[in-house]
């Protein structure tokens, strides 16, 4: 059983921190046949099995931790996919029109019997931020390019006791494009619209929660299986609870109603191969199911104090 991590060019990633790299240290030491697979050299055939270009890599571990220290590819060899390899799909957002392409490669790829994590069909039925808005423990949105209509969902929520917006892009991450606006801004519009324009496509619009600065919630969960959780909390008067943009976190325990939450998702999406899933819990609304590049991995595994990427390559493998 063969492991392939199909992954962003290594200049796009955090080397110390990225979860990526961290499972395939760990599928390597846990002695797994285990290689990355960089986007640029990923494509399909459809004349016989497809032959990639693939790498092999030095890393380690920091000592007492889960961060890692070096992080290095060297010897590539040119692979054949074979009917039982295991291929992580761990390609960042945004969800775009080449995000898209992949998963239909990748689809192509599983008629050959190759295992895709997570199923690229269960990815793409599910945008991990509309997904949850259907959810009954989620916040009020508003979806779309329309700035006069914006402005209608914004007098139902003052009469609600609300003060501010939130805006932010249907498919980037890591608090890329997010911004607070004043309900009142007498430019709520014209922002609004200028955003759909600047990320091209239609933007989220939701109350903005005072209860942020206590942290958000970001629980891993694989096959239906809570892993650990942390509270990310923003640094002080800044409203972002993204580790990327400096918030602070360590390890909580779910609530029953937060635990609940995040069973039911699993029930929902598991059986259609999204098994890998990373939620986002602001307070009791769910925010976020993550499962394009679920992540978080190292600084999850840093606070509960145990390293999360064997409990999932158990899974994997069982």
């Amino acid at each position: 059983m063969r492991h392939i991590l199909l992954v962003n060019q290594l200049k796009d990633l955090a080397l110390k921190k990225d979860s990526s790299l961290m499972m395939a240290l760990t599928l390597k030491e846990l002695g797994h046949e285990t290689y990355l697979l960089f986007e640029e050299d990923f494509h399909i055939y459809n004349q016989g099995p497809a032959r990639v270009k693939v790498f092999d890599f030095k890393a380690s571990f920091k000592k007492d931790s889960f961060y890692l220290d070096h992080f290095l590819p060297n010897n590539y060899k040119n692979l054949t996919l074979e009917k039982g390899d295991i291929l992580h799909m761990r390609i960042d957002p945004p969800f775009d029109k080449k995000y898209l392409s992949y998963l239909w490669m990748l689809k192509f790829l599983q008629k050959s019997g190759i295992r895709v994590i997570n199923d690229p069909v269960g990815i793409m039925a599910h945008n991990e931020k509309l997904y949850s808005y259907e959810h009954k423990h989620s916040l009020p949105s508003y979806v779309g390019m329309s700035g006069d209509h914006l402005k209608d969902f914004a007098l139902n929520l003052k009469k609600e006791g609300y003060t501010h917006f939130i805006f932010k892009p249907l498919e980037l991450f890591q608090g890329i494009g997010v911004e607070k606006v004043s309900l009142d801004n007498p430019s709520l519009k014209k922002i609004f619209e200028n955003a759909t324009e600047v990320f091209k496509g239609p933007m989220v619009a939701q109350p903005f929660i005072e209860d942020i600065k206590n942290g958000e919630i970001r629980s891993i969960y694989y096959k239906g299986k809570e892993l650990g959780t942390i509270l990310k909390t923003p640094p002080e008067g800044e409203f972002l609870a993204n580790i990327a943009q400096g918030a602070s976190y360590k390890e909580v325990e779910l609530t029953p109603l937060q635990k609940s939450i995040c069973e039911e998702v699993c029930s929902e999406i598991g059986p259609k191969g999204v098994d890998f899933i990373a939620f986002d819990i602001l307070g009791d609304y769910l925010q976020e199911v993550n499962i394009t590049c679920p992540g978080l991995l190292v600084e999850v595994s840093e606070a509960v104090g145990r390293n999360l990427a064997i409990d999932i390559i158990n899974k994997v493998n069982s």
